[in-house]
């Protein structure tokens, strides 16, 4: 049976599936990185990943796809850009590097589980063309623009444009996070002022709550308490997330919104005051309002993403 194996590297996990040419995952396995210990631990943890996955299969793979932090290269071989982790990643080639006998299709992890997400997740079903071998565009007559907002220590994003996962020039295509809410607000890891993710990612959580809450979960558990200030904290957060959100709907005028990551866990506290202030401030002509949607493959959209993302880069060649 011809099958993938996606890869999705993070820094603190790695996690890997092998699926049929149809989304179905056949298995699963997973390993922490060990980014302190250095290139020489977690790259050997990849590789021990696709051996174990090949193992329980019986052979090799037609495609193989790993999704990783970064900006992916050109030739969608290794990730050109990702400076302060996982040191040594810039510039890998992965097909080398674990001897694969077909390409090695990498992409920015956000990029590929908006692909999970679309292929067998949120917006699924989206590729009924995929096993037909014909080549056609696998999202036609189905979502053909979709984008996908990942909430947790940052806020990553991914644009699907007229079936075409949106990429840009050199690969920022998606880094919603770092857009700015407030041209007045500190300078975020890019140097944006006052940015979505340090509105509402955990990575200045401590800051925007004067060093009372660590964690979302944290922060939502008391407000669902009843915590006055941590109600203020969260709803305002909320209502940032629902101002950039407004803004990306009217760039990329997209079917459907899909909102995913840890922050996504807190369910009804976040979508329900979220959909609220769209009701505000969402531009709907023609009475048009573009459905928000919890992600529903969790942590494991980016390896099927990348499985997905495989196989297409294998049918190009």
């Amino acid at each position: 049976m011809r099958y993938a194996i996606g890869i999705d590297l993070g820094g603190t996990q790695i996690k890997a599936l092998s699926a049929t040419e149809e989304g179905d995952v056949l298995a699963t396995t997973a390993r922490e990185t060990g980014d302190i210990s250095g290139a020489d631990i977690w790259t050997e943890r990849v590789r021990e990943a696709v051996l174990e996955l090949q193992h329980r299969q019986g052979g090799e793979p037609a495609a193989i796809g790993l999704s990783a932090p970064g900006l992916a290269a050109p030739g969608g071989r290794s990730i050109a850009f990702m400076p302060g982790r996982l040191q040594g990643l810039e510039n890998l080639d992965w097909t080398d590097f674990l001897r694969a006998s077909t390409v090695v299709a990498v992409l920015n992890d956000a990029h590929a589980a908006l692909l999970g997400e679309i292929w067998r997740g949120a917006a699924a079903p989206a590729a009924a063309a995929l096993g037909s071998g014909s080549g056609a565009d696998p999202w036609r007559g189905s979502i053909r623009n979709a984008i996908l907002l990942t909430l947790g220590t940052g806020v990553g994003g991914a644009a699907l444009v007229d079936g075409k996962l949106f990429r840009g020039h050199i690969g920022r295509g998606g880094h919603f996070g770092h857009i700015s809410l407030d041209p007045g607000g500190p300078p975020d890891v890019t140097g944006c002022p006052g940015s979505l993710e340090d509105a509402i990612g955990e990575c200045t959580l401590a800051r925007r709550s004067d060093g009372a809450f660590t964690s979302t979960r944290e922060l939502v558990d008391a407000h669902r308490r009843g915590d006055a200030r941590a109600g203020r904290i969260w709803l305002r957060s909320v209502r940032d997330l629902a101002a950039g959100l407004a803004g990306l709907i009217n760039v990329f005028d997209p079917e459907v919104a899909i909102v995913g990551g840890g922050i996504a866990q807190a369910g009804r506290d976040l979508f329900e005051p979220l959909a609220n202030r769209l009701d505000e401030i969402e531009w709907r002509p023609g009475g048009h309002r573009v459905p928000i949607v919890p992600a529903r493959l969790g942590d494991g959209a980016g390896a099927l993403g990348a499985a997905y993302h495989g196989l297409q880069a294998k049918r190009t060649t």
